[in-house]
């Protein structure tokens, strides 16, 4: 079983719903590109924070031919789409590279197996740190929402996820009977906290204060030295 991601342009971020939409207009778009059930609504019910969803094709723009160029196994799905295909062997080593050149193009990124978007912005402040799961995802300078999006993946198949600064800090999740383990180590003073949050929603904000540079989180929760 092959692993797939879609790439194209959005002049805004946009919600994993409204990626999945188009993905899904590109997969059932007519030969030539044409989406064939344009202006249908899709099959499905939307969520709280999108109108309802109905089918779009992702449009033209250079970043899709500069990263054509630039991976030529990829496969023009519609005019303003590309479908990438890994092997499942190597789908977590090339994948990073397919978010890399996507983000660097300046495209999103659409992962129809976790249900998960890579926008471009908003980004936390550190350029170099990593987001790694525990079903293999590694992307370096993830955005906030995908950060958010990802940690509700948290399952047995994916059973942590972290935010990485390598050599100075990190802050890490993994789900509990009860709720979640969080930690935070602090690599430089070669310290490490631990303490227990009983919702997905405190995880959520742990997260995305560290990676805006926060420490908040640090204060409203009760740790121990571990």
């Amino acid at each position: 079983m092959s692993f797939e991601l879609a790439v194209w342009h959005e002049p805004e971020p946009i919600t994993r719903e409204r990626a999945r939409d188009v993905f899904q207009a590109a997969r059932h778009a007519e030969p030539g590109g044409v989406p064939a059930r344009a202006g249908e609504r899709l099959d499905r019910p939307t969520t709280p924070d999108e109108t309802p969803g109905k089918a779009e094709a992702a449009e033209r723009h250079p970043g899709v031919a500069a990263f054509t160029e630039r991976l030529p196994g990829a496969e023009r799905l519609s005019p303003g789409l590309v479908l990438v295909t890994l092997p499942p062997e190597r789908a977590d080593e090339e994948s990073a590279e397919v978010f890399a050149l996507a983000a660097e193009c300046g495209l999103v990124c659409y992962d129809p197996q976790r249900h998960l978007v890579h926008n471009r912005e908003p980004r936390g402040v550190h350029p170099a740190m990593e987001m790694r799961t525990g079903d293999g995802m590694i992307v370096v300078d993830p955005d906030l929402r995908l950060v958010s999006d990802a940690l509700t993946t948290l399952s047995p198949q994916n059973p942590f996820m972290a935010l990485v600064v390598f050599g100075e800090h990190f802050v890490q999740t993994s789900p509990e009977l009860s709720g979640y383990e969080l930690e935070y180590r602090d690599s430089v003073r070669g310290r490490m906290f631990r303490t227990h949050v009983p919702d997905l929603a405190a995880v959520q904000e742990a997260f995305a204060e560290y990676a805006t540079g926060g420490r908040a989180f640090l204060e409203r929760h009760d740790w121990r030295l571990v």
